[in-house]
């Protein structure tokens, strides 16, 4: 084996057309040996003897894509102090860009005795350890352009790469579950249909199957369990796992950025699978304890856990740094990723012990010239002192906000006290973003996400229906926020079904024409259950993947209306927030930018918000200071739109605003499919808008009526057959008279 001096940057395994360079950061070891397998699984230990700034390093010029390789590492075994070198685990490289094999698990790939924390175990681990893989860097991209969507204009699909193409019956069974599914023309056409810009993919860092979901019988089907950072999850290839993965992957993304779709991962720099004290040895607890992970400073064989995973990674050394951002680069540069999730941030932001709004992660992704330039999404908490930290992310950021969920499920299930809220959530939350500069498009607004109740299952189930995890049903958020419709689960009672019905389409409605960015979950546009489960991260089978035979195909029609109408009216989709104000105007007075108005058409007055017992309410949004340049470059003025909202029971008489505001009203949406397509209403007219639903009047100009017909009557149809519990039947939608 040839072996010469090599570089000590880049760190990894980088093939550069000829032979291969092993670079491997270690502050504290004393030896390191790079372990090379062959196919029939022989080792060959090189011992790297270059050491540059606690790099060690090596060119091997023989060594070509393919090569499967892992790392030994010598040093002292004392937990109390922190280290926990151990020359008999073979160790993954942090910097593998691609991971053959799974973990299996065993004795061998833990560091101490099973029953004995504080014992040492010297079993080689290298039969049952998943190996890191030389990979060829080159692709032809094709020209590939990233899409570069404004946030004001992106409309997001949470998706899980499985999940979503796992039972679609136009996609070949043999890739089914893969990045090549994803690319398939079958799931672009959907994701086009109903309007997205963006997929943000579920987990795709190779990540670990835990032993205790197995012995279960279940798996670690969500991927919140991340071992190597710049790794592509083998599984997710149909084509193989000695570097086709990465080949795969950039497939994907070529394909989907061709179809203009953006590509955000969801990615967990919070923690790694190595868990607590208790846990494996696979890689950075091996390579250098005490660097990677934050311990506990009264006694170091114990890990600081802000994320309820056993570990959390240590923000405060620079080489951890380095480690997260140069994956964040690679995804951008060589992947050409177009955004970032990140799981937990709060955890990222924790040098001591207090989330600390500045601390160095943030300062470096803020001048870094690649990481400040993509769309960086934070979910921003997490389980530590102070975690809850929507509304205080750096200004480049947007975030998740959990505040918007919350309310938005409280006003339609009927919550008293909710209206006030519910309006700053509609308008972009400026309460939580608008001291520091931040605009409408800070608010990442969803309404469901993986952790939780799908949508139909919001409006399906009080209670959370966990048992299939194993665990008693005691897992998952028992406080949901959902309302059944006076029914606990599947009903064939046609009266709950249309509610529930219309309860999702008001839900979607709300989200999509909220100020913000719209995030939806995979599924719920077309009726996706999971029967009552919250928690689906253990269910790698039909209860969490998608089912494409019995879509909610009116369903699906309704949220490509509604995406279509925000896209054409960038009055949903403001840069600014508003100045309107709730209160009194002199008669005569210009025309607001927004105006919120009780049923009787007048305006809200600041006891009417307060009442906590309005169910009903009308917003007004003016489309006239809102412009845009067509095609051509000529410059549109956008039109008024007036959005009633009637949460209560029973219907309500809504007066349309007055002709100060538009002489004539067209009803474009309406959630009981009853009004639309009917005729223009004038200012000043009383409309029936019934109990549990939302009417969408836009401004009449009938020389300006657009080609696309926004009239979704057919779509509002109410299910009437009833809900099976393991599979749903095909929905025969009743239209409206």
């Amino acid at each position: 084996m040839q072996v010469w001096p090599g570089s000590a940057y880049p760190l990894g395994a980088t093939f550069d057309g000829g032979g291969t360079n092993f670079a491997l950061f270690s502050e504290r070891a004393e030896k390191v040996e790079l372990c090379l397998f062959g196919d029939r699984g022989k080792e060959t230990r090189v011992e790297l003897r270059d050491i540059d700034a606690h790099v060690w390093h090596a060119y091997l010029p023989t060594v070509q894509p393919g090569q499967r390789y892992g790392y030994r590492v010598y040093g002292p075994n004392d937990p109390a102090t922190g280290q926990r070198f151990n020359p008999n685990k073979l160790l993954l490289d942090p910097y593998a860009k691609a991971v053959e094999g799974q973990v299996q698990w065993g004795q061998s790939v833990f560091g101490y005795d099973f029953g004995d924390p504080d014992a040492r175990n010297d079993d080689d681990s290298a039969a049952a350890m998943m190996k890191g893989v030389v990979i060829n860097p080159f692709f032809d991209w094709a020209g590939d352009r990233l899409p570069k969507t404004p946030y004001a204009e992106s409309v997001i699909y949470e998706a899980h790469v499985k999940g979503l193409t796992k039972l679609h019956p136009d996609v070949p069974e043999d890739i089914r579950g893969t990045y090549s599914a994803i690319a398939h023309p079958a799931i672009i056409e959907h994701l086009k249909r109903i309007g997205v810009t963006a997929i943000e993919l579920m987990p795709v860092h190779q990540f670990v199957n835990d032993s205790t979901l197995q012995e279960k019988g279940l798996s670690n089907y969500w991927g919140y369990n991340t071992i190597a950072f710049f790794a592509p999850q083998n599984t997710y290839s149909s084509a193989g796992d000695r570097g086709q993965q990465v080949q795969e992957f950039k497939s994907m993304v070529r394909a989907l950025h061709a179809a203009g779709i953006e590509v955000i991962l969801d990615v967990v720099y919070n923690h790694t699978a190595e868990g607590n004290h208790m846990g494996p040895t696979l890689s950075m607890r091996g390579i250098d304890n005490e660097a990677y992970y934050k311990l506990q400073p009264d006694d170091k064989r114990y890990y600081t856990d802000y994320t309820g995973t056993g570990n959390s990674m240590n923000m405060g050394n620079p080489h951890t740094l380095q480690l997260i951002m140069d994956s964040l680069r690679y995804w951008v540069l060589e992947m050409h990723v177009d955004g970032f999730r990140f799981d937990l941030a709060a955890t990222l932001a924790r040098e001591f012990y207090e989330v600390d709004r500045l601390a160095a992660f943030f300062e470096i992704v803020q001048q870094d010239p690649v990481i400040s330039q993509v769309k960086l999404i934070a979910e921003p908490w997490d389980l530590g002192p102070g975690g809850y930290q929507v509304g205080n992310f750096p200004p480049q950021w947007t975030e998740w906000n959990g505040k918007y969920r919350d309310t938005v499920r409280d006003f339609w299930r009927g919550e008293p006290s909710t209206l006030g809220e519910f309006a700053s959530r509609l308008t972009g939350s400026a309460d939580l973003y608008e001291h520091d500069g931040r605009r409408p498009v800070a608010s990442i607004n969803f309404v469901t996400a993986h952790d939780g109740f799908t949508l139909r299952d919001l409006v399906s189930y009080n209670e959370k229906h966990n048992e299939a995890n194993g665990e008693d049903n005691n897992d998952g958020e028992s406080h949901n926020r959902s309302w059944n419709c006076g029914v606990e689960g599947p009903t064939d009672d046609q009266g709950v079904l249309a509610l529930r019905a219309r309860q999702q389409r008001n839900f979607l409605a709300t989200l999509l024409l909220s100020q913000g960015v719209p995030m939806i979950a995979h599924g719920d546009e077309l009726g996706r259950t999971q029967n009552g489960n919250n928690n689906g991260y253990a269910q790698d089978n039909t209860v969490t993947w998608v089912d494409w035979d019995h879509a909610d195909q009116p369903l699906i029609e309704f949220t490509g209306a509604l995406t279509r109408l925000r896209r054409e009216h960038p009055t949903f989709r403001r840069s600014r927030f508003f100045n309107g104000r709730p209160v009194k105007r002199e008669a005569g007075a210009p025309v607001p930018d927004i105006a919120w108005l009780r049923p009787d058409g007048t305006e809200m007055q600041p006891e009417d918000w307060e009442s906590g017992f309005g169910r009903a309410i009308g917003v007004f949004l003016n489309g006239a200071g809102i412009r845009e340049r067509d095609r051509r470059g000529e410059e549109i003025r956008d039109r008024h739109f007036f959005i009633l909202f009637n949460a209560g029971d029973e219907g309500v008489a809504f007066t349309i605003p007055r002709p100060e505001f538009s002489p004539e009203w067209e009803i474009v949406v309406d959630t009981t499919g009853e009004l639309t397509d009917t005729r223009p209403r004038a200012g000043g007219e009383e409309l029936d808008v019934a109990g549990r639903s939302l009417v969408v009047l836009r401004e009449y100009e009938p020389e300006q009526q657009p080609a696309t017909d926004h009239s979704v009557a057919a779509s509002l149809a109410a299910f009437t057959a009833p809900i099976d519990v393991v599979r749903s039947p095909a929905p025969q939608p009743e239209l409206p008279h």
